[in-house]
Formats: C-alpha cells, structure tokens, sequence
C-alpha cells in the first residue's frame, strides 16, 4: 500500500462545494533526502481522521492516487490528480 511519512505543515479549512461532499487536504513535508511537500486530501466520513492532528506532528498516511481526464470542445484534454488519504497515522 501506498505511504508517505512526514511531518504536517499546515491543515486546510474543510471544503464542502455541495451538501453530498465534502473534503479537507492536509500539506505534508516528506521524511526523504530531497523533501517534498504534498498535499492529501481527505473525503467524506475520512474527514474527521483529520482532527486529531494538528501542524508540527509527524504522521504516516496511507492513500490512493486517483486520477480524471476532462475533455472539453476545442480545448486540449486535462488530467487531475488526486493523492486521497484513507488512514493517518502518528509516526515515529
């Protein structure tokens, strides 16, 4: 299973563009020799994974990349990607 370890930076306020979703990314900096910063998102009922961690812990969240191609008339096609958490954790 996909993991990243690092320490959280900041906590985004939750997102909720209808009344069926709802989402919160988490921006990590990666424990490897050349950090990387990512952002997480978390979804749905995952959301509340997020409230007992706060800036500064060092975690270890398990996701899934997921990906959509938007094709739109007249315009080149547009793939998103979405690194989605589904476990975090309290690191070592």
């Amino acid at each position: 299973m996909p993991q990243l370890v690092g320490k959280i930076k900041r906590i985004e306020e939750l997102k909720q563009p209808s009344e069926s979703f709802k989402a919160q990314d988490v921006i990590i900096e990666t424990d490897e020799q050349f950090t990387q910063t990512v952002s997480v998102q978390f979804a749905q009922d995952k959301v509340e994974l997020l409230k007992n961690f706060v800036p500064g812990d060092k975690v270890k969240i398990e996701y899934n990349l997921k990906g959509k191609e938007v094709i739109k008339p007249e315009k080149p096609p547009m793939v998103f990607n979405t690194v989605s958490g589904w476990k975090i954790e309290k690191a070592i």
